[in-house]
């Protein structure tokens, strides 16, 4: 897999049948490495091992509806209280970010109302705020880090 913009991590991986696994955290279970996977895979352990969130206030691969429309979102981290506190969107290295990156991470909020969005490609990462009042998103030179 490419080299990524984020430090290195000792991931665990097989192989089966001609395919190679990743060991996800969160799940707890080896999942099929693709390139997006690999991003959100180098996300979650920053966010562990370089912010200081936990473990078990994340979350993968949920449904929520979106304009009426079933969508997946990548990761979330949530806040002790419950509420969604991150919401992440990951793309694959060879996807660019655009506008339409940051819109998809819009709609998903408008349902889950975090405080922060990220979008990563691996590569470049954005990190915004939610400004609730003003209602618009303050771009970040990183994500803060956990406060218990």
């Amino acid at each position: 897999m490419q080299a990524l913009n984020f430090p290195a991590f000792p991931f665990r991986f097989k192989n089966s049948e001609n395919k190679t696994y990743i060991f996800d955290v969160i799940r707890k279970k080896f999942v099929q490495l693709q390139a997006e996977e690999w991003v959100r895979q180098h996300l979650i352990w920053y966010l562990i091992h370089h912010k200081n969130y936990p473990l078990s206030l994340m979350n993968v691969e949920k449904k929520l509806q979106v304009n009426g429309l079933l969508k997946r979102y990548d990761l979330v981290v949530f806040k002790k209280t419950g509420d969604i506190h991150i919401l992440a969107e990951c793309k694959a290295p060879t996807v660019k970010i655009t506008q339409d990156s940051f819109d998809q991470t819009a709609r998903y909020n408008k349902v889950l109302n975090s405080n922060y969005l990220i979008v990563t490609n691996g590569l470049d990462h954005y990190y915004c705020q939610q400004l609730l009042e003003e209602e618009k998103y303050r771009f970040l030179k990183s994500i803060p880090e956990y406060i218990p």
